[in-house]
């Protein structure tokens, strides 16, 4: 039976380029820290956000996190964040492709990324 409308276009994640879309710390001991506002509206972000004593959520990404967010750079698809992964972890990202994908469908839902060409 066929749908009615357009049929979805499929998409390959591994060929797709993370951007980050959200400011972002380096600690000293290589652990990223991504700094969501508590707010979005253009008024509050304006008149509110900058009387805040904590004008952000601090979200603290562990050590395979960190090494994702850093490749999220605009120039670099996915698929050799894929490769960079198993590189620098090993065995220990097992299982690697699902993993990465989860991670990345996270990040993209809370709007920490954009990927570029959608």
């Amino acid at each position: 039976m066929k749908k009615r409308g357009k049929e979805k276009q499929q998409i390959n994640l591994l060929e797709l380029i993370p951007v980050k879309n959200l400011d972002w710390e380096k600690q000293d001991d290589g652990i990223i820290v991504l700094l969501k506002p508590k707010f979005k509206h253009p008024f509050l972000k304006k008149h509110v956000l900058s009387r805040l004593k904590r004008p952000f959520y601090r979200v603290k990404l562990d050590d395979v996190g960190s090494f994702i967010w850093e490749q999220c750079d605009g120039k670099t698809p996915v698929k050799h964040v894929a490769q960079s992964l198993k590189e620098e972890f090993g065995e220990k990202i097992e299982p690697l492709h699902d993993r990465l994908a989860l991670f990345l469908q996270h990040l993209e839902r809370n709007h920490f990324i954009v990927f570029k060409g959608l």
